[in-house]
């Protein structure tokens, strides 16, 4: 049987001020249907979020849960990051990743990449590998995710 948000709703309240207390910004919340219903909660902060701290919401979330019981039968609670390809689309997402290296896919089908330099009115600006920043608008973005700097990479290890 399918949970309705207001499980979701609950299970998000129950873990905020877990992940307020360990520098964290829930993303997500997601809770599956089936004989052991998946719980997953997606928690990211500036400069990613280390394996321990991901432990520590794991076990304080478990605890809370275990107290408030907001799911019928058993499930099992996944605490995660976002991957390089989650996209960014609020403001928050974009201060979160400052100075980051971002992949942006336009709707007209051009595609850019450069460091984020930090959300604008109605965008973000972007700094491309030579210097020139780009006022990226959002309305005009398909998709913004994280990518890794190859050229950089390879030219530091030089």
């Amino acid at each position: 049987m399918p949970q309705d948000a207001s499980v979701e709703l609950r299970i998000w309240q129950l873990a905020e001020p877990i992940a307020d207390e360990l520098g964290l910004d829930i993303l997500k919340v997601s809770v599956g249907s089936g004989h052991s219903q998946l719980v997953r909660v997606i928690v990211d902060r500036a400069g990613g979020v280390d394996a321990d701290t991901l432990e520590r919401m794991s076990r304080g979330l478990s605890l809370q849960m275990d107290a408030e019981d907001p799911i019928q039968g058993r499930y099992r609670l996944e605490i995660t990051s976002p991957g390089l390809d989650w996209p960014l689309t609020t403001r928050a997402d974009f201060e979160r990743h400052r100075d980051e290296w971002l992949a942006v896919h336009m709707r007209d089908g051009r595609t850019f990449q450069g460091w984020n330099r930090g959300a604008t009115d109605d965008g973000f600006e972007l700094e491309d590998a030579q210097g020139r920043r780009l006022d990226i608008r959002s309305d005009d973005v398909l998709k913004v995710h994280r990518a890794i700097n190859w050229k950089a990479i390879v030219k530091r290890k030089k």
